[in-house]
């Protein structure tokens, strides 16, 4: 009976403490409770709702029958024939609790989901007061923004109104001195009144002659000090002009010197702006008549345009592949594509190449007698070995010459058996493909046409911009606005042109309709295809490169002022150098001279030495070696401004 009565406790207790489900009327004054109440209340009532197991089964004490087990189901009932144990009819009314207690656990359950309904129900209303107080944070902020625009607008007022209190009080300082002034003159006509009633009093008349005459004789004696007080004050005094003159007039002479000021700045920034419009107009001139003679060129020698469709039927792939090998090419870029097609296809029905021999000429991966099978690679293996090549030649320490790199790459790869005929093969293939980029590139620093470096440089420029764009991206989302491509390009181009930095924008994208919020992927800018080739952005940062350096060497010719088949000095070449690019550091300096005059850095006379003199080299010859290393302009001219 005990076990009983603290289980009827212990649910009679849950059901007051727990709301009643669906027909039980809820308590409103739980909804409209403040957060912290309602959170107690919901610990009390999961406290509650979490009975113990040992609640229930320590009340069910084990009903045994004949043997120690619980009767079975099917056992006669009982009769007087019939005799039970002792402990059946107990298990029996145990049993009879337990189905009766049965619709409280039902309850329990029901009243466990509302509250567990009430819960996520708090849950949200927290969540949208979140909400809102992030928005009354953002009109806080919002506020607080209003409020500087009103502090920055209100201590420009006190600025002003200090200015106009102290044009004030130099009116106040005139205008005491004129009232100091005017009341000195009154007090003297008041005086002159007061003697003159005096004079014509009829008192004096009958004063002593003696003590008039006397009186008279102490009159002149002070009207000599006087006097001569007074030629003094002229004699030492004579040249001082009044303070008030004087303020007045350096006040007058200041704002004069200040219109000055300003005239000479505005003169010197139309003097200036004349001088560039002079200089544009000189090489607007120089364009047109280089134009106009190119132009005369062009229609003497200019031939009918060809036409390409019959191209179409030719090349393998049909018109579909031929529309999109000419899409956007010019006609000597077609050319170029036509070209390579002939030579793909003459090379891949070469089953062998001739060996060029072991002459002086022949680069040394070529040195060969005999026949050279062709590993006919396709494009695409061709592109992905180069690239693997140039990974390994980045990671290398010990630097060798790149084509004997090249070779010891080609053994390591393929063993020293096959080198020699992946060698040729590499070398036919990069050397047909004109318009590929990473095939071009090779070719020309596998011959020595351009140094590695520059293909290096160029990649760690590209990183270096795609670097760049990625911390503007502040969502890291891939995206950014026009307006911040264009930051971000003069910000990492600081010597760029407007007009470069307008086909680079141009070439990402954007077009004239374009506003500043419109956004950019700018990651796809930087993609490359399966066979090598960049996206038109990259394509023209390399153009533009290209571009800069041909301008830079001829002003560095312009600056010599002497023909291309005249030789030139170390010194001389040095000097037009530095005048040109002033920024220039001295170790460039010195790299550009070894390059051009081919002598190692440790052996170039030093500045004013009389060596420097024997140092010559024709100008063709210097300005050639010098475009095959990276030799790019590393500040403004002192004439024009960085960008």
């Amino acid at each position: 009976m005990a076990c009983q009565q603290s289980r009827y406790h212990s649910f009679s207790s849950a059901s007051r403490l727990q709301p009643q489900p669906s027909g039980v009327t809820i308590d409103e004054s739980f909804i409209t409770e403040n957060k912290s109440t309602q959170k107690r209340k919901l610990l009390q009532k999961r406290r509650t709702l979490e009975l113990p197991p040992a609640s229930l089964s320590h009340c069910q004490a084990p009903v045994l029958g004949g043997a120690g087990k619980l009767p079975t189901q099917g056992a006669p009932p009982a009769g007087p024939g019939h005799r039970f144990h002792p402990g059946t009819k107990a298990a029996a009314h145990q049993r009879e609790k337990i189905r009766a207690l049965e619709p409280l656990k039902a309850k329990l359950v029901t009243v466990n989901e509302d509250c567990n309904e009430r819960i996520l129900a708090m849950r949200a209303e927290e969540k949208h007061e979140i909400s809102l107080l992030k928005k009354e944070k953002m009109n806080l902020l919002k506020l607080i923004d209003k409020k500087n625009e009103e502090k920055i607008s209100l201590q420009s007022e006190v600025a002003k109104l200090r200015k106009n209190l102290a044009e004030e009080y130099l009116h106040y300082l005139s205008e005491r001195d004129a009232r100091k002034i005017l009341i000195a003159d009154l007090n003297e006509l008041r005086y002159q009144r007061e003697d003159m009633s005096l004079a014509q009093s009829p008192g004096i008349w009958g004063e002593d002659p003696v003590k008039l005459t006397l009186a008279l004789k102490m009159t002149r004696q002070d009207l000599t000090r006087t006097q001569m007080e007074l030629n003094t004050m002229k004699a030492n005094f004579g040249d001082v002009v009044p303070r008030r003159d004087f303020e007045m007039q350096e006040k007058t002479n200041k704002d004069l010197q200040e219109q000055l000021d300003t005239l000479r700045a505005s003169y010197e920034e139309v003097r200036k702006e004349h001088e560039i419009l002079m200089q544009l107009h000189m090489s607007t001139l120089k364009e047109r008549d280089q134009f106009f003679s190119e132009l005369q060129e062009i229609q003497r020698t200019s031939t009918p345009r060809p036409d390409w469709t019959k191209c179409e039927d030719v090349v393998a792939g049909g018109p579909e592949r031929w529309q999109m090998l000419a899409e956007g090419k010019n006609s000597d870029q077609l050319v170029d594509v036509l070209l390579e097609e002939i030579g793909s296809g003459l090379l891949r029905e070469k089953e062998f190449f001739p060996g060029l021999g072991y002459g002086e000429a022949i680069p040394a991966f070529l040195r060969f007698d005999g026949l050279v099978e062709n590993k006919k690679p396709s494009k695409k293996d061709v592109v992905d070995l180069l690239k693997d090549a140039w990974k390994e030649r980045l990671a290398e320490e010990q630097k060798e010459t790149f084509p004997d790199f090249f070779f010891n790459f080609l053994e390591r790869r393929f063993g020293p058996s096959d080198a020699m005929a992946w060698a040729y093969t590499i070398f036919e293939n990069i050397k047909i493909f004109h318009s590929n980029e990473l095939m071009s590139q090779f070719y020309a620093v596998l011959m020595g046409k351009r140094s590695e470096n520059v293909y290096v440089t160029q990649k760690e420029t590209v990183a270096q911009l795609l670097k760049e764009m990625t911390n503007a991206d502040s969502q890291n989302e891939g995206l950014l606005t026009m307006e911040q491509f264009n930051t971000v390009l003069k910000s990492t181009f600081p010597l760029k042109t407007e007009e470069q930095i307008q086909e680079l924008m141009e070439a990402g994208g954007w077009h004239p309709s374009s506003s500043n919020a419109d956004l950019l992927n700018y990651r796809s800018l930087f993609m490359e295809d399966e066979e090598g080739q960049s996206e038109p952005f990259v394509q023209k940062l390399w153009e533009q490169y290209m571009d800069e350096k041909d301008e830079y060497l001829l002003q560095l010719k312009q600056e010599l002022g002497i023909e291309l088949h005249e030789e030139v000095t170390l010194p001389k070449l040095r000097g037009a150098l530095m005048t040109i690019d002033p920024s220039l550091d001295k170790q460039t300096v010195n790299t550009y001279m070894s390059q051009a005059f081919q002598l190692p850095e440790s052996e170039l006379p030093e500045d004013s030495d009389e060596k420097e003199e024997g140092v010559v080299e024709i100008l063709q010859t210097a300005l050639e070696r010098l475009q095959v290393i990276d030799i790019r302009r590393a500040g403004p001219r002192e004439s024009e401004p960085a960008n």
